[in-house]
């Protein structure tokens, strides 16, 4: 989308968006080509002036009527949603309610976080005053994993502030965000411009960030590629919010309750089929909890119901590509070769009614250390490794050093003093304490830290200082 029009791509570079379920193709992506992108950016640039001299209330007007549409399409945004990254449909609404509650934010920062300040009489007859004003053309890359809920933690932020964007979806799930985008220009009427949607890989990515008219661009995705985004983005002058993978420990000591937070735990690992940056990654027992609670953990995945997300009573779809299940098998493979015990072997799921599915099982392994590659590196899937340590001290240590990643840490406990300080210790953005998936709410920060996040202002209500700059006036009349 151009100048608020879809416009037919001149690309000959065309990939296939699946259906995880059923591995069949559901949509062409052409890769725009350099002109297209350049087209989509000047576009916006022309939008500027005129967008960020609307008054303030005509702007919220417009993230009024977002919010209106986004509610009224809410259960066909989340059943596209399943069918281009098949998580189950109860996940899918949680990809668009957290995406209307960050339109939500930005409806309500537009009256508060956004606002300058003033002081009068600084010196004689000398008045002194702060504004925050919008700096311009905003590129936004996606991830696949929550097609829907990652693009809202910057659009409305960025265009209730005055900015204009240009949104890169993911070339693995860009139908999610293409269905939103035609839904708010056709029912929204933003002016054109202000709002532009291009695909690709890479090189658009690359395109993007170099072109002369960005001024920023937000990215999230692997530490490989936010790296090369914030080092790109910082060669050009650039702006960046650049948010990387993860390897988040979840620590378990003696007294924590079971019966309650074995659920969260699981859900932790093998919602979203551990494609989320927040999930679960390494199960670390403290003192002598882990028998019993290896054996709960393991038995609780396996009672969960595997199949295409839009199946009532499914708990857990298929992962998102043949490229992503073939990567997670090739480090099941490893931990096996390493010498982890695999009590539970998630690569023997297969569902007759859906034979081309990218489907996997949970996966545990047992007898996990920390220099094994399973412990260290990014998975990405239904994968989970167990690890022991004596007590907290040592579990935050391993967490702290096992690892160069510092996305999110939790700790079961129902000790007050082991959860304070965990959560004063732990190296990590976001922090759980008896919650298996510390997803932070849109008006406050989503963290992260070492190799996670790459900037200084995060995602979310943090934005407002990432999308606008501070003008000082000093006056004398």
């Amino acid at each position: 989308m151009i100048g608020g029009k879809w416009v037919g791509s001149r690309s000959h570079q065309i990939k296939k968006a699946f259906n995880p379920a059923t591995g069949r193709a559901i949509a062409n992506v052409p890769f725009a080509v350099n002109e297209e992108v350049e087209r989509a950016v000047e576009s916006a640039a022309a939008a500027f002036d005129s967008w960020k001299g609307l008054a303030v209330p005509e702007r919220l007007g417009y993230l009024f009527k977002m919010k209106e549409v986004l509610e009224r399409h809410f259960g066909e945004l989340a059943i596209v949603n399943t069918q281009n990254h098949g998580k189950t449909l109860e996940e899918s609404k949680g990809d668009v309610r957290r995406s209307i509650d960050n339109v939500d934010v930005a409806i309500s920062i537009a009256y508060t976080l956004s606002k300058g300040s003033t002081l009068d009489q600084i010196a004689q007859d000398m008045d002194e005053a702060l504004v925050k004003e919008p700096l311009g053309v905003f590129s936004i890359i996606c991830p696949f994993n929550f097609p829907l809920m990652i693009p809202f933690w910057f659009i409305p932020y960025a265009i209730v502030l005055g900015n204009v964007v240009v949104v890169k979806p993911s070339e693995i799930t860009p139908v999610p965000m293409q269905l939103a985008a035609e839904l708010i220009q056709d029912e929204v009427g933003l002016p054109p411009g202000v709002l532009n949607v291009v695909h690709g890989g890479s090189e658009v990515v690359e395109s993007l960030i170099k072109h002369r008219e960005t001024k920023g661009v937000t990215f999230v995705g692997s530490t490989r590629v936010a790296r090369r985004v914030y080092e790109l983005a910082g060669a050009h002058g650039k702006r960046a919010i650049a948010n990387g993978g993860a390897k988040n420990a979840i620590l378990v000591m003696p007294d924590a309750d079971l019966d309650r937070f074995i659920p969260s735990m699981v859900s932790s690992f093998f919602g979203n089929a551990g494609q989320r940056c927040l999930a679960g990654a390494n199960l670390v027992s403290a003192g002598g909890v882990h028998e019993e609670l290896i054996a709960r953990f393991a038995k609780a995945a396996g009672s969960l119901r595997i199949g295409n997300g839009l199946d009532e009573g499914v708990q857990m779809g298929p992962v998102v590509s043949a490229e992503a299940k073939a990567k997670i098998l090739r480090y099941i493979d490893a931990g096996v070769e390493e010498g982890a015990r695999l009590l539970a072997d998630g690569r023997r799921v297969g569902l007759e009614e859906y034979p081309g599915g990218f489907y996997l099982g949970p996966s545990i392994f047992d007898g996990v250390s920390p220099e094994m590659k399973i412990s260290r590196e990014e998975i990405f899937g239904p994968v989970a490794s167990a690890l022991r340590v004596e007590d907290l001290d040592e579990g935050i240590e391993m967490i702290n050093k096992n690892s160069n990643y510092g996305n999110m840490a939790s700790i079961f406990t129902s000790d007050g003093r082991s959860a304070r300080e965990f959560r004063r210790r732990v190296d990590a953005g976001n922090i759980g304490i008896n919650v298996g998936v510390a997803s932070p709410a849109a008006y406050f920060p989503f963290g992260g830290r070492k190799d996670s996040f790459f900037g200084v202002l995060h995602a979310q209500v943090d934005t407002v200082d990432f999308f606008t700059d501070k003008k000082v006036i000093v006056s004398r009349w």
